[in-house]
């Protein structure tokens, strides 16, 4: 059966430089069946011309595994943020409207700086320390039930769509946002991370931490992993208000 739509548009925001002013550009290209966002701006980069026949630079972006894991290629595709290698052209409206994530800092085009994100999961420790430990024998096990729960949380793969859906992240504030929050709440409840859990809780209650949800709830609306981020938060405001009051008694 020969392909209904000969050719695709798409609308991309550019910016050639952090401090420049962002503008717009318009591609026409052929279509394939089965296509992606990805595979679009490929063709792109293959053929950098505008529809109106100009030539231009190819437009820069981030991409690696192609399969909804690494989390490297989010951008904003029809006014919603997600991940362009699962955003298959002939589920989106035309022409295609694609830009940079705007909650964080664009170096070029739809590359951003996720450096943000990665700061926040420093500052909570978003890790399990084993320096030291290679001689020790085999850590304690996590029941089946427990590990099941926890593998949901560990599906984060940092692409920072709950940022960008986020009302409360912006250049305005410095809330740590959701994704390290719920992974606090993941490393917590490991039987050898939980030997950090007071000093995580400590990050959450510095200024920028888990005070700073509204609860707008978008989060995990947008979370293309569908973690149980608002349960995440939830659980954390729990935890932290009782390590306050374990904190006041033992002053």
């Amino acid at each position: 059966m020969a392909d209904v739509k000969k050719t695709l548009k798409l609308v991309i925001t550019r910016q050639d430089q952090p401090e420049s002013a962002p503008y717009k550009e318009e591609f026409e290209i052929p279509y394939r069946s089965g296509m992606n966002v990805i595979s679009a701006l490929m063709e792109i980069q293959r053929n950098p011309v505008t529809s109106s026949g100009g030539d231009t630079a190819p437009v820069c972006w981030e991409s690696n595994c192609l399969e909804e894991v690494c989390g490297a290629c989010s951008m904003v595709i029809n006014g919603k943020p997600r991940q362009a290698c699962a955003a298959l052209i002939d589920q989106l409206e035309q022409p295609v409207q694609v830009a940079p994530m705007s909650t964080f800092p664009v170096v070029r085009d739809l590359v951003i700086d996720r450096g943000r994100m990665f700061n926040a999961l420093k500052k909570v420790k978003a890790w399990i320390p084993i320096d030291g430990t290679y001689d020790l024998g085999a850590g304690p096990r996590m029941n089946e039930k427990k590990r099941q729960w926890a593998y949901e949380l560990s599906k984060c793969m940092t692409c920072g769509v709950c940022l960008e859906a986020c009302p409360n992240v912006n250049e305005k504030t410095d809330f740590i946002g959701p994704a390290a929050i719920s992974q606090v709440r993941l490393f917590n409840s490991h039987p050898t991370g939980e030997m950090n859990k007071d000093e995580r809780l400590e990050a959450l209650m510095e200024a920028g931490g888990i005070e700073g949800c509204g609860n707008s709830q978008n989060c995990v609306r947008a979370c293309p992993k569908g973690i149980p981020l608002t349960t995440s938060i939830a659980e954390m405001n729990k935890e932290t208000t009782k390590h306050m009051f374990k904190r006041w008694l033992t002053v």
